[in-house]
């Protein structure tokens, strides 16, 4: 009997040193963030991301498997949104199960990392999922909103329709900016260097982290408060898509121009500075 329970110790131990080990060396792989990225998706989520990631890697769960536990949780919290008797707790668990499936939607990525790199499948889920929940989630505070809000007129249920499209619209220019950029570099072989940010535009960028939006769900239980906040996130999304989006057309100009002047050499010690557009 002791040398049995010696065996599970010493596993429990071995276990330990494992996971502990296995945070660390995420921890110094980490990605490096864009700059300026808005502070609850670097500070809070990517580091439950890692725990997360290592707990997964010991289970031997691949990053695919990953991506659909965090699916999971998402759209179990969008459904509670839509469905749900509007409520305090309702509020604790919509918030709970977006906030969890968002750090699983940053543990899949960590996952791939510890496992020598993603695969085209595993990217493909990854962001197919990632744009059916930023859409979907505008959608189920629509219905909400329809089936228990006191709002003045029915014409404040376009704020989350609106919503949902510049959700949308945000999330495809960060894909596409990724892509052409990448298309650029291949082609002319540049390096494309990030631009300069800094603490005080991460904070200013705080209306529009995903993980920020989750937490006002916790202000279910007092739905007209709840809305007004909602609308003032609205309206900082816009804002930041309208300026963000001429910048960025501006930065496809540059590389248009540096592809004509160049011809398609191919040089790969020149850097092309351009600011990236993905917050995270």
């Amino acid at each position: 009997m002791n040398v049995i329970g010696g065996g599970h110790a010493s596993r429990d131990v071995t276990n330990a040193v494992g996971y502990r080990t296995t945070v660390k060396a995420l921890a110094s792989a980490q990605k490096v963030a864009a700059p300026g990225a808005p502070p609850y998706s670097i500070y809070i989520n990517r580091r439950a991301g890692r725990y997360l990631a290592a707990v997964c890697h010991s289970a031997g769960l691949n990053p695919n498997i990953v991506s659909v536990i965090s699916a999971a949780f998402t759209f179990t919290g969008i459904g509670f949104l839509a469905f749900g008797d509007l409520s305090w707790s309702l509020g604790v668990a919509v918030w709970l199960c977006l906030a969890v499936g968002y750090a699983f939607d940053s543990a899949d990525g960590q996952v791939a990392r510890l496992r020598g790199g993603g695969s085209l499948a595993g990217e493909w889920l990854d962001h197919v999922v990632d744009s059916a929940k930023v859409s979907s989630l505008h959608l189920a505070v629509l219905v909400a909103a329809y089936r228990g809000f006191d709002l003045p007129h029915p014409g404040w249920m376009l704020v989350p329709l609106a919503f949902c499209i510049v959700a949308a619209v945000s999330f495809f220019s960060m894909i596409l900016n990724d892509h052409l950029k990448e298309i650029h570099s291949l082609k002319t072989g540049t390096v494309l260097l990030s631009g300069s940010g800094s603490k005080l535009k991460s904070f200013l960028l705080l209306p529009t982290d995903y993980g920020f939006l989750c937490l006002l769900f916790l202000l279910l239980g007092a739905p007209d408060f709840f809305f007004i906040l909602y609308t003032l996130v609205f309206v900082a999304n816009l804002g930041h898509l309208l300026l963000a989006s001429a910048k960025w057309f501006r930065d496809m100009g540059r590389l248009d121009t540096n592809s004509t002047t160049r011809g398609g050499t191919d040089d790969r010690s020149d850097q092309v500075p351009v600011t990236g557009g993905q917050h995270s």
